[in-house]
């Protein structure tokens, strides 16, 4: 039998749905499109970003190889790309891309966005050098052009991000390092990182963790074809020379063969609890946030500091400066160089 009221309601929950998923600006299908407007963006600047990376290291970007770095399917990467030539961006030629002048402009706005904004996470926030990359990929699709030239004058226009990459400028220009990669480097001769290479990200984590980064000068000691030994503030490495190819050196001042060799190698964190020795210096590894709150924890070379103790899990440790208990984490004490009293040469009288 025919309920006027339960058709009344079901009509009424009928018009509930539509206006849930249709209503204007504010419904589910409102926001979908805005999402797939969002996620085409993202995905259109990925793949400029990546045609132009090929370009500059002499390479014919692909419908697979857009494809593999977007990590999405050749179908859609081919109609991604198909859109992208429709826009004016790119033009096709035995199935390889090249930019257009305005495929260029645009990939140099994202380069330049991603590079500003990793800049900005090295020196103005708390952020570990292995987060700088990822969050940097997240942020760059922000910003519009004015956005992007703001944040640049709020950083003095730099012209490297922290990796040693070349910033554009708002013109398109570049200013590249200049460096060759580190297995060129003649046995016994010291250089100058001026560019680590953040992807593969497994390569740069590796490369951060032996405490490498740019400004810091090393010395070769050993090459052969299976392997690179080098000094490197106060420590030996070894890198094939393929991870080796990562890093990016150019030929350092003659009194930096002395410095690497003499440098400091012992750091904070080898103390044991009620040891004490005097800090010599504070990596330059340790960027400007880092650095400045460990110099306001009073940490600067000639002060001397004792290990106190260390928490259950081991990290972090308590240490004694200035009558003051600070704890600091392993990275943290990792920056700081230090040398024992028995280390310390002695006044004859």
């Amino acid at each position: 039998m025919y309920n006027p009221l339960l058709a009344l309601v079901v009509g009424l929950i009928g018009i509930g749905v539509l206006l849930v998923v249709f209503w204007p600006d504010r419904g589910l299908f409102s926001r979908w499109k805005r999402s797939r407007r969002v996620t085409q963006r993202v995905l259109r600047e990925d793949a400029l970003k990546h045609i132009h990376r090929a370009e500059r290291g002499g390479r014919h970007p692909t419908v697979q190889s857009v494809a593999g770095d977007l990590d999405i399917s050749t179908d859609n990467a081919a109609e991604l790309l198909t859109s992208m030539a429709d826009m004016g961006l790119i033009v096709s030629s035995n199935g390889d891309f090249t930019l257009t002048p305005a495929g260029q402009e645009s990939a140099l706005h994202i380069i330049r966005a991603h590079r500003l904004w990793e800049r900005y996470l090295a020196d103005e926030t708390g952020f570990s050098e292995a987060e700088w990359h990822a969050q940097a990929e997240f942020l760059e699709h922000e910003l519009e052009p004015s956005d992007v030239n703001a944040l640049s004058a709020q950083l003095g226009n730099p012209l490297h991000d922290p990796h040693g990459d070349p910033i554009p400028t708002a013109e398109g220009d570049l200013v590249t390092h200049g460096g060759k990669p580190l297995p060129a480097l003649e046995l016994g001769t010291a250089g100058r990182i001026v560019h680590l290479e953040d992807e593969p990200e497994i390569v740069y984590a590796q490369l951060v963790a032996m405490g490498l980064h740019p400004g810091l000068d090393i010395l070769v000691i050993d090459k052969t074809d299976q392997r690179i030994r080098f000094w490197a503030d106060g420590n030996e490495h070894v890198l094939s020379p393929l991870i080796a190819a990562n890093i990016s050196v150019l030929p350092a001042p003659e009194k930096a063969k002395t410095t690497v060799e003499t440098l400091p190698g012992e750091r904070l964190w080898e103390l044991e609890a009620g040891e004490r020795a005097e800090v010599t210096a504070l990596s330059r590894a340790a960027h400007n946030v880092e650095r400045r709150r460990l110099m306001d924890l009073g940490i600067l070379p000639g002060v001397t500091i004792e290990a106190a103790f260390t928490s259950p899990s081991g990290d972090p440790t308590a240490y004694l400066v200035r009558d003051t208990l600070i704890a600091l984490r392993k990275e943290q004490a990792n920056y700081i160089s230090i040398q024992r009293p028995e280390q310390q040469p002695t006044v004859s009288s």
